[in-house]
């Protein structure tokens, strides 16, 4: 039986596994793809190459790189009812509800009834990660009325995903942003929608209930939602020099007010994603006008660091990526889905590790209801 003492709010510090996926420190601001820094993987890899890394365990040869690419490309189609689904899906829904109910449903047209047979989990992995894209285009599209559109075969990952979206090609500057924060988004050790992950896979749910439940879980404000209300924010405050009088109101209504983006459970500086995607908007808005929510974020980030700063509070990667994909032309609600293009990689990979030694999770819980209680039949009752 469990105590009070043994009881941690959120499992706070309590390893759940043990994984070589990725390392962080976050006294130190250090994230490890596999050993590799994060920062030098967004900046010299790509994503198919990284999501290699993250499953298999190290970098792939030339040829395992070209065979990988390969398979992707062949399986970003979906089936033609799966469309059928997203066409009628409610057009005011939200996209994290929309490609929750596509990924579950993909398992219906991809059959993976057993999680023992190598090969069926192999073409599951690839088709969860190629189709992704293609399920959130799709359902972005039809909402405001357009046709899907099929995948292009001739385009990497990033590319893809922005050609289903808007019809048309990125530059190479948007193509490599885009890659880049597919990357940086990618994996991040034991976070909740991971741990969603590993205690589904666990039961030896097939790949696509377990993949979907970790979107679930991914869906949340305080997890992947959270680059969308930080983007909200930026828009609600109005401008860089309205930041101090909208956050001292904010804490004096509410001193314990959470600043969306600010702040992180593992991090006690600044989270090394925020500062690759900060050089990412840097890079973009060289070559034209700073946008007024990039100038807003700057401000509200040097106002932040006087007061959180001394608690070891700082900005987290949803603190520039909402500004970074708002100045693509992302829509505000698609910013959680993209979390989920890139995050499946590393869903992917804790899932596979998960299925070496499995034992599934049953943890202990401290009770805190009553005993011996006697049942008063209905007629007794007022």
């Amino acid at each position: 039986m469990s105590t009070d003492a043994d009881y941690k709010p959120g499992l706070e510090d309590v390893p759940a596994a043990k994984s070589a996926v990725s390392f962080l420190d976050g006294k130190k601001a250090v994230l490890e793809y596999r050993g590799i820094p994060v920062e030098v993987l967004a900046k010299e890899s790509s994503f198919e190459e990284v999501s290699w890394l993250l499953i298999k365990g190290s970098l792939p040869t030339q040829k395992e790189l070209a065979d990988f690419d390969r398979e992707l490309r062949q399986r970003r189609s979906i089936h033609f009812r799966l469309k059928d689904i997203i066409r009628n899906m409610p057009g005011d829904g939200h996209p994290m509800d929309a490609l929750h109910a596509a990924v579950a449903s993909l398992g219906m047209f991809y059959p993976c009834h057993t999680v023992t047979n190598p090969a069926k989990n192999w073409d599951a992995t690839v088709r969860l990660i190629a189709a992704m894209p293609t399920l959130v285009a799709a359902f972005a599209r039809t909402r405001r009325g357009d046709e899907i559109l099929d995948p292009r075969p001739d385009l990497d990952h990033a590319g893809n995903f922005y050609y289903l979206l808007f019809g048309k090609e990125p530059t190479p500057a948007i193509r490599k942003v885009l890659d880049a924060c597919l990357i940086l988004h990618a994996e991040h050790t034991m976070n909740a929608s991971t741990f969603t992950a590993r205690v589904t896979g666990s039961t030896l749910a097939n790949p696509y209930q377990t993949i979907a439940s970790a979107i679930g879980s991914l869906s949340g404000p305080l997890h992947g939602g959270a680059n969308e209300e930080a983007l909200r924010q930026f828009e609600e405050i109005g401008g860089p020099e309205k930041v101090k009088a909208w956050l001292d109101a904010k804490l004096a209504a509410n001193p314990k007010y959470k600043v969306m983006g600010i702040g992180h459970r593992v991090y006690k500086v600044k989270d090394a994603r925020a500062t690759v995607l900060q050089e990412i908007a840097e890079h973009m808005f060289a070559e034209s006008s700073r946008p007024v929510g990039y100038e807003t974020a700057l401000e509200l980030e040097r106002v932040c660091a006087g007061i959180y700063g001394p608690k070891g509070i700082y900005p987290n990667v949803d603190f520039y990526s909402g500004v970074v994909y708002s100045a693509i032309g992302i829509p505000t609600d698609v910013f959680t889905p993209i979390f989920a293009i890139a995050r499946v990689a590393g869903w992917l990979a804790h899932w596979t590790e998960q299925l070496v030694g499995n034992r599934i999770f049953r943890p202990e819980q401290v009770f805190t209801g009553k005993n011996d209680q006697k049942y008063v039949p209905l007629d007794q009752r007022p």
